[in-house]
């Protein structure tokens, strides 16, 4: 298999039947050997009926239906995961970014002989707020995150086998998929690229904080250090407040009158303490999840052609395992292929 391309479905209907005809018009100027796999990752909509239709019509044509929704992230390397080409593209359905770009990125990569090939943004779109609550979360992340990221990066991206299959070692049950990206390392080379908008956001600005939370901790113990040098800057500072009341009293004889600064420095020592403690309760709490080793995602049924069948329609197989970001391969006829 030369190429593999990777998609996810979620509220994806209005866009899937055009994605195909464009994926697969750019997949067949590329190679004859590729597949498009469609992650349903529980879309309420009847995403997964039309995907299904055209995997009826398309024995190139792979689609994994995850048990519910997951996250975007976790469907993307469930995609990934079942990917089997050479080259695997990355890019979601809603046509924002274009398919057309697989020849872009697949003419940079000869050229550069690089692993990755991603888009990134030349102008973040939406309003103010979308752009200002972008810039401050990739600002946010390189300023507290040992593994500085590309602002404004996409998700489309062209990348090697062996890239991929670096990727799928993780093991985080907590994913922050541009975090993976980045530590993975091997050549990567950015492209601008003009990404269209649909007018809406599945990232509120809830979302996005909760990403921010969720990426830090995942990727960054600096939030630890920064308490214990907290701390140690308060007691610093109360060290010296001492030593001043001290002062004043013994050799001044003046006793300064202390409620005001007393509630003050309660009130500031008790939400300092309760912003700490919440922080290490966000660790404690990832710890706990990666403990209990759980898998990120459940397929409940991968819809693929039998290779054993010479019948122009098959049923679909259906893999009841479910992926721990390992290489479980496909089940076929009770065999793991």
């Amino acid at each position: 298999m030369k190429l593999s391309i990777v998609t996810t479905l979620y509220y994806s209907a209005p866009y899937v039947d055009e994605f195909y005809r464009r994926a697969r018009e750019q997949a067949a100027n590329f190679t004859s050997e590729f597949e498009i796999i469609f992650v349903n990752d529980g879309s309420p909509d009847d995403s997964l009926d039309r995907a299904v239709a055209l995997h009826l019509t398309d024995e190139r044509v792979r689609v994994v239906d995850l048990a519910r929704n997951f996250g975007h992230h976790k469907a993307m390397m469930t995609g990934l995961e079942y990917s089997h080409g050479e080259l695997i593209f990355l890019i979601d359905s809603d046509l924002e970014e274009a398919p057309e770009l697989l020849a872009t990125f697949s003419e940079i990569m000869q050229a550069r002989q690089s692993d990755v090939v991603f888009g990134v943004q030349m102008k973040r779109k939406g309003g103010i707020a979308e752009r200002v609550s972008g810039g401050l979360y990739f600002w946010l992340w390189n300023l507290l995150s040992p593994e500085p990221i590309v602002p404004n990066l996409c998700t489309v991206r062209l990348m090697s086998r062996r890239y991929v299959n670096a990727l799928l070692l993780h093991r985080e049950r907590e994913i922050n998929i541009a975090g993976l990206w980045a530590i993975t390392g091997f050549q990567q080379i950015a492209q601008p690229i003009q990404k269209l908008s649909k007018g809406t956001s599945a990232y509120d600005l809830t979302r996005k904080f909760g990403m921010l939370v969720n990426a830090i901790t995942s990727f960054s113990n600096k939030p630890l250090i920064l308490i214990f040098y907290l701390g140690t800057a308060i007691s610093l500072l109360a060290l010296v407040g001492a030593l001043f009341l001290v002062i004043q009293r013994f050799f001044f004889n003046v006793l300064l009158d202390g409620w005001p600064s007393l509630i003050v420095s309660i009130w500031l020592l008790g939400g300092l303490t309760i912003f700490c403690l919440g922080i290490i309760g966000i660790y404690l709490s990832k710890i706990f999840i990666e403990a209990k080793q759980r898998p990120y995602t459940i397929v409940r049924q991968f819809y693929e052609w039998s290779s054993s069948s010479h019948d122009k329609f098959s049923y679909p197989t259906e893999r009841a395992s479910v992926l721990h970001g390992e290489n479980s391969g496909t089940w076929r006829d009770g065999a793991r292929g």
